[in-house]
């Protein structure tokens, strides 16, 4: 995640650690060992091991099937519905792994009282404020807590009330039940309850992170909160730091960057046979190197 203004390039940022995420990994990408955009599909049509939630856990559990392929396991990859709609899928017994880039909550549990919900952590992802380089060019090297409060609650209606340019704010927001909306929704609310979206023709709700890169790249004066892994090798997209912190990688290992979030895989009690055979993996040094690929931290990395 490159803060590309040219006061902050000095500072390496998360993402200018990762390397470039091909089309085989953005998270519009092909998923997987068998991808469908149905998470749900009988396993008895594919015999396939189905994975489905977060599109930020996506692409490392895509890049997994596709290594375990050649050792004769065949697992489908999908996203419908993000975080909550893995979960979801999960409790209701249309998956075997549900991916999440948010804990589960009480909410989840009392929803399906009958899942035996058993999470294993990954990695870790850093959630940006993301901005478009020209608004970061014209002044905005950093915004607090404030203000990006007043952005998102459609306060702040230009930039140049926080330092930046001339120019009218758009704000994309995630979807109730992502796991990126979660992150940022703490790091400004904390255990409060945000409000109801503003009424504004420049707010709008999007889905997966690669629809919220491509929303932003096309529209001047847009921010949305997103995984840093995801801007990458897009120089015209910044993400802001925050209360002058910017998300390198020792701000977000140490916990200093605030928006900090675990990366799970979730199975309906311990995992078992191929479902514990592509965790397994997932967490062995092999399959701990498809993290920093995809701009994420490891285990190791988070002294897990």
């Amino acid at each position: 995640m490159s803060v590309t203004s040219t006061a902050l390039r000095s500072n390496a940022t998360f993402s200018s650690r990762r390397m470039r995420q091909g089309a085989a990994a953005s998270a519009g990408l092909v998923l997987a060992a068998v991808l469908t955009g149905c998470a749900g599909a009988a396993k008895a049509d594919t015999g396939a091991l189905q994975a489905s939630g977060s599109t930020t856990v996506a692409p490392v559990a895509s890049d997994a099937a596709e290594a375990l392929k050649a050792k004769g396991l065949n697992i489908t990859v999908a996203t419908q519905g993000g975080s909550a709609g893995g979960i979801s899928q999960l409790g209701t017994g249309q998956i075997e792994i549900a991916l999440s880039s948010k804990p589960l909550s009480d909410k989840d549990h009392k929803a399906y009282p009958n899942a035996d919900f058993v999470t294993t952590q990954i990695g870790a992802d850093a959630v940006g404020v993301i901005i478009t380089k020209e608004v970061a060019d014209g002044g905005v090297k950093s915004l607090s807590k404030a203000q990006v409060k007043g952005l998102f609650e459609g306060k702040i209606t230009n930039w140049k009330e926080v330092g930046g340019p001339d120019l009218q704010v758009f704000v994309y927001d995630k979807e109730p039940g992502r796991g990126t909306r979660e992150v940022l929704d703490k790091f400004v609310y904390g255990k409060g309850e945000p409000p109801a979206p503003p009424q504004s023709a420049n707010y709008a709700v999007v889905g997966g992170n690669t629809e919220t890169r491509n929303k932003l790249k096309s529209t001047r004066g847009s921010i949305a909160p997103l995984s840093t892994g995801f801007i990458d090798g897009h120089p015209d997209l910044v993400a802001v730091p925050l209360d002058g912190v910017a998300p390198t990688l020792e701000n977000v290992a140490s916990g200093k960057y605030p928006m900090t979030r675990p990366l799970f895989m979730i199975t309906n009690g311990q995992p078992k046979g191929h479902a514990k055979q592509y965790i397994d993996y997932i967490l062995s040094a092999e399959g701990q190197k498809l993290l920093p690929k995809h701009g994420y931290l490891t285990r190791e990395q988070m002294g897990l």
